[in-house]
């Protein structure tokens, strides 16, 4: 599934291509794509046809279009996006040949690039949603009003998620992929933050100390930056920016993905061990596993 970097990636390339333009129609072409949207696809495009794209932003692993109306007032509702495991915001030439997994289609007044939604397994979705407060007093889409801010946001607070991490009893990875904690960290990024502040992922939070939880901060924010200079990690087609190209950042991985392979810092091969139904890839000598384990 993309996660932060990936979909900072596509926010970047659709500020480009999309902002201040109007809508001209939506088109869906398979309901699963706005099975979110509970007022059903005439509705979706109906909503969509004739709105402005104000800008795109993003929290965490979700992307949303603010819309202006035509009434000259702020935005309040916006096209929310989350692409799931294989989902594409892909612009191009609107007479280019329809792309196989071709979900949603939306072309606008200026009859430039058009914007597609292309999902090959069905499981991202978008809709349209109304603008709410957000738990930082930000105005986010009324969905992800609980998602918590990322780290590369300026909402995000420092010292509020060391304070809320080392309250928590729980291993410290899967607090890392609680959205409702810090958003926009997926199961690759932890790992490569973990790997970076040298603590394994089983470390129960309760015991952490500040500087071990500033440590997992800095880290996540370290490799997310690299990722986002490498446009993202692409391990098949299925993640590529709006104009299809792939990221490079699985190059430059320290953990994940590297079993068996020595780690940069020691030489130790890395392992990978089960974890939630996917894979948590550590060096056994720079990450040792803690007495007191919580997986």
């Amino acid at each position: 599934m993309p996660e932060l970097p990936e979909v900072e990636t596509v926010r970047r390339g659709l500020e480009r291509w999309v902002a201040r333009r109007t809508v001209a129609a939506a088109e869906v072409l398979h309901p699963r794509a706005v099975r979110r949207h509970t007022a059903g696809a005439g509705d979706f495009a109906g909503r969509l046809a004739g709105a402005e794209v104000a800008d795109v932003r993003r929290r965490g692993k979700y992307l949303w279009l603010p819309l202006f109306t035509g009434d000259g007032a702020a935005p309040s509702e916006a096209l929310l996006a989350h692409l799931g495991m294989s989902g594409q915001l892909l612009v191009g030439e609107p007479d280019r040949e329809r792309e196989k997994h071709l979900r949603v289609r939306l072309t606008f007044a200026d009859g430039g690039l058009d914007l597609r939604f292309v999902d090959q397994r069905t499981f991202g979705h978008v809709l349209v949603a109304d603008l709410v407060p957000g738990a930082s007093g930000e105005t986010v889409p009324e969905p992800i009003r609980h998602i918590a801010p990322d780290p590369i946001e300026d909402a995000f607070d420092d010292a509020g998620f060391v304070r809320r991490l080392r309250r928590r009893r729980t291993g410290l990875k899967r607090a890392l992929l609680d959205q409702s904690l810090i958003s926009g960290v997926g199961n690759i990024y932890a790992d490569e933050a973990l790997w970076r502040a040298k603590l394994h992922g089983a470390r129960p939070t309760e015991t952490l100390t500040v500087a071990e939880s500033e440590r997992v901060l800095a880290g996540a924010r370290e490799v997310m930056a690299l990722a986002l200079a490498a446009g993202g990690t692409s391990f098949d087609r299925l993640y590529v920016n709006v104009n299809g190209e792939s990221g490079y950042f699985d190059r430059s991985l320290e953990a994940y993905g590297r079993e068996g392979e020595p780690c940069r810092r020691c030489g130790a091969p890395i392992r990978r061990d089960a974890f939630m139904n996917r894979s948590s890839f550590t060096c056994p000598v720079c990450q040792p596993l803690p007495r007191r384990a919580r997986f």
